[in-house]
């Protein structure tokens, strides 16, 4: 869940996002997120957008939580494995997690800037802008991964 919330869009920061990301359901989701809350890790708030929704952030504990994440001793683990040219590991661990999720039924989460409804904001608001939510788009935001994101 902080690995979620430390890598998605603001749009995407919310408990359903999370939960489909996660494949697990709604309700495991809300507990999972009361009980980081109770740690201090999680942070809920009235989404900007709608009022009526829930945005979640990390706390300053939170994303220190993530500077002991213990996927970092395996990313390591990885470049030194591959001489530090790690892209051929990572294009086949992306095509094999791409396919589970297919046949998984679940939905792939992807980078908005590789999204077929990411643009240049036209308009000037922004650096970006998202067609489909028709929202500007920070360089952060256009980084982070998007629960709306369809590859282009």
């Amino acid at each position: 869940a902080l690995r979620y919330l430390a890598r998605a869009n603001r749009f995407s920061r919310t408990p359903a996002g999370l939960a489909a990301y996660l494949g697990s359901t709604r309700g495991t989701v809300s507990q999972t997120l009361i009980a980081l809350e109770q740690k201090g890790f999680v942070m809920r708030r009235a989404s900007e957008r709608d009022r009526r929704s829930i945005a979640l952030g990390l706390t300053e504990r939170g994303a220190s939580a993530l500077d002991e994440d213990p996927l970092l001793a395996i990313a390591g683990d990885v470049a030194a494995a591959t001489g530090g040219d790690a892209a051929p590991a990572v294009a086949l661990l992306e095509g094999v997690l791409r396919a589970a999720v297919r046949r998984n039924g679940g939905r792939p989460f992807g980078v908005c800037r590789s999204c077929r409804h990411f643009r240049d904001d036209p308009a000037g608001a922004g650096p970006h802008y998202c067609a489909l939510l028709r929202e500007p788009l920070s360089e952060i935001d256009s980084g982070h991964i998007c629960v709306e994101q369809e590859e282009a």
